[in-house]
């Protein structure tokens, strides 16, 4: 079985690599010979994973899945939410976006934070959604060099290392995106 993921984010690809049971082949973007970027308009996870996964149907014709991730803060109202990925702007660096967020929760003691994933399914024509979620908090400073986004200043419930302090295996025990993945596949098994 082949799923093309509406992502080129190789961290992205890695993770969910990691996390498919044997048989199932995903493909990237650019290994399915997709080179255009495909836009995030919308203001929810679910309009930006079924948009990403509507375009690459009706571009392919073939099965496919995509997914967005925020991160969503407690005492920033949710934020930075949808707009992880550019939350200090539309060209910010995964550093960038970490200092915004360390400088908008300093002197904070409420640090309660989830990463949320949705995964938007075209399978035979027809769209399912899957979501994960991970409950954690928010360092006061960066810990750990390995992972990517905000993994440096996320230390899931249960732990006390953050993501960018775990194997790739240890974070999918806790991960947000193989929750959403384990749904996924679950569905995929019984089909």
């Amino acid at each position: 079985m082949q799923l093309i993921f509406a992502t080129n984010n190789a961290h992205k690809v890695a993770e969910i690599q990691q996390a498919i049971p044997f048989g199932i082949q995903v493909l990237s973007l650019k290994e399915a010979g997709i080179v255009q970027d495909i836009p995030e308009p919308y203001d929810t996870l679910e309009g930006n994973a079924s948009e990403k996964s509507g375009v690459i149907l009706a571009l392919t014709g073939k099965d496919c899945f995509s997914e967005d991730t925020g991160l969503e803060v407690d005492a920033l109202h949710g934020a930075p939410g949808v707009r992880s990925a550019r939350y200090a702007g539309e060209k910010a660096s995964f550093a960038d976006n970490v200092a915004l967020l360390l400088q908008n929760l300093q002197g904070e003691a409420n640090r309660k934070a989830r990463f949320r994933t949705v995964i938007s399914l075209r399978w035979k024509g027809e769209e399912h959604l899957f979501e994960g979620i991970c409950e954690g908090q928010i360092t006061t400073a960066v810990q750990g060099s390995g992972g990517f986004g905000y993994d440096p200043v996320f230390v899931p419930d249960g732990e006390t290392r953050s993501f960018a302090q775990m194997t790739l295996e240890e974070k999918n025990q806790y991960s947000h995106r193989a929750k959403a993945v384990a749904k996924l596949f679950e569905f995929l098994a019984h089909q």
